[in-house]
């Protein structure tokens, strides 16, 4: 969708300097690297000395910091506080409709209960399942072969990509976004051992899941439902691809976790964590605001992580600085082995 640098700085709280001042009816339609940007593309420069190659590229706009205010440019250039941030929102804008549409679709090969509610604007595409006595919210897009359960409750403008499934029990907010594949309100891994036999009985898995406003649910993850409570994403929570959430879990708002890792159950993700990719956390531990896991770090079940801004490392993890110092050692101890 084409745009004007006009509009994009309007958009994304931006000044216009260069030959944006005068040339603000400049239309841009996508984004693109400095290396492959053409001229109808919007790129970001967040250092100084990389504004010169914008500069130089075949790019329509520039949008960069301040540094970029004064320097002297037929290209017109967008003085953002934080350019990425503002390159970011620009691409939202320029993927947007200019317009909402009206009246939604729901495709001649979707299966749709008669007693779904449908509000304005919903699009159900081919293959589709939607149970009976779901609720889905006006602009919502459910993609093609996604299977929704009986009762689900789906807000606004959510965007379900195609093959994932929605468990009876689940509820999702608004502008919730979840990927293909994914598989949301499944049951908990929980039984109980019979000692006498030594057979498993499963344990009622009949709690709920709850999604918050502004969630992204990467491709082929898994989000348990509550044992006898809920689970619960809480808004604006970003989860990447191939991901485990366990029954019982609270993550909170604005975390993020990347890719594979496996939350067990009863776990406890304060806000603003950082998990990343590979992290495994046992059950009923709690990591604590702001706290950071590098990739691959493990804590203990129980285990409780503090510290906002803290970044821990390594199985069982510990703070950064400690961990290294044990690398270091253990270093020193094996040469020393060695040379003896």
């Amino acid at each position: 969708m084409k745009r004007s640098v006009r509009q994009i700085a309007e958009f994304v709280g931006a000044r216009l300097a260069g030959g944006g001042v005068r040339n603000g009816d400049v239309e841009i339609s996508g984004v693109g690297s400095i290396e492959s940007a053409t001229a109808a593309d919007l790129v970001f420069v967040e250092e100084e000395k990389n504004l010169p190659f914008a500069l130089r590229s075949r790019a329509g706009a520039v949008i960069a910091g301040e540094f970029a205010a004064s320097v002297p440019s037929d290209r017109p250039i967008l003085i953002c506080l934080h350019p990425k941030l503002g390159f970011a929102r620009a691409y939202r804008l320029l993927t947007e409709p200019m317009a909402p549409p009206s009246s939604g679709l729901v495709h001649p090969t979707a299966v749709v209960d008669p007693s779904v509610a449908l509000a304005p604007g919903v699009r159900v595409e081919a293959r589709a399942v939607i149970a009976a006595g779901v609720q889905i919210g006006a602009g919502t897009e459910v993609g093609s072969g996604c299977s929704v359960g009986a009762g689900v409750s789906i807000g606004c403008d959510c965007r379900i990509y195609p093959n994932a499934t929605i468990y009876p029990g689940t509820t999702l907010r608004d502008r919730v976004i979840v990927h293909a594949g994914a598989v949301l309100g499944s049951d908990g891994f929980g039984y109980v051992r019979d000692a006498k036999s030594g057979a498993y009985e499963k344990f009622p898995q009949a709690g709920r899941l709850v999604v918050e406003n502004d969630v992204e649910i990467g491709a082929n993850t898994t989000i348990d439902r509550g044992a006898l409570e809920e689970t619960r994403i809480r808004r604006g929570a970003k989860i990447d691809n191939l991901v485990h959430v366990g029954h019982n879990c609270q993550i909170g708002e604005d975390v993020i976790i990347a890719a594979q890792t496996g939350l067990s159950g009863s776990i406890v993700i304060e806000n603003g964590a950082v998990l990343g990719g590979q992290v495994g956390i046992g059950e009923h531990a709690r990591i604590g605001e702001g706290v950071m896991i590098g990739g691959q770090g493990g804590v203990l079940p129980k285990k409780i992580l503090r510290g906002k801004g803290v970044a821990f490392w390594g199985t069982p993890a510990q703070p950064l600085r400690q961990y290294l110092k044990q690398l270091a050692t253990l270093s020193r101890l094996a040469k020393r082995n060695v040379e003896d």
